[in-house]
């Protein structure tokens, strides 16, 4: 449950102002369809994280604990760093994909795509790998926390973003990170048993 939980809380914050929210906001004003466009988002986040889970597992099992402690707690600060550069949308791929292809299929593509090497994408990797074991629940709960982000983009549109200090919920989420990468550099996972 923790490996869950800790996926879900960590992408939901994460996202906040990515890029994936800002073309989830984008695909909602173009197309103005939001059940195919949030039934997008989820196809396009299960199979991205499943993929990037499944590098996370293979990193945990091919690394000794010493280093792999020392991966994960660097990449965890590395995103915390990250989490504080802002993303913007490149809403012309977006336009002329969707004129060839039905908007479902465009949102997974584009979703899929702007995930590939994205924050999230690497933190589900580095997730899998510090709850080894705990696979099914990463995933679920980085799916869960995309879906968190990114449904009220849709359906809310630019409305939901203005009302919310990005600045404020970056900083929360580097902070988030960094705890997160300090905890596992010190291995306070071993101070709590």
């Amino acid at each position: 449950m923790e490996a869950f939980l800790v996926s879900t809380g960590l992408v939901a914050l994460g996202e906040m102002g990515d890029k994936t929210q800002l073309l989830a906001m984008l695909l909602a004003a173009r197309f103005k369809r939001p059940a195919l466009i949030v039934l997008g988002i989820f196809i396009a986040t299960l199979a991205n994280h499943a993929l990037a889970g499944a590098v996370g597992a293979v990193v945990a099992q091919a690394m000794g604990p010493q280093l792999l402690r020392w991966v994960i707690g660097l990449g965890f600060l590395a995103m915390a760093a990250w989490m504080l550069v802002p993303d913007q949308a490149d809403d012309d791929d977006v336009e002329g994909s969707a004129k060839r292809m039905g908007v479902l299929a465009t949102t997974v593509l584009a979703f899929f795509l702007a995930e590939m090497g994205d924050k999230t994408q690497i933190a589900t990797v580095a997730l899998a790998a510090r709850f080894e074991g705990a696979l099914v629940a990463v995933v679920a709960g980085t799916t869960l926390g995309m879906l968190i982000a990114n449904v009220p983009a849709v359906y809310l549109g630019h409305r939901f973003a203005s009302r919310i200090p990005m600045r404020w919920v970056h900083g929360v989420s580097a902070l988030i990170f960094a705890l997160l990468g300090l905890a596992t550099l010190l291995q306070a996972d071993r101070w709590l048993t």
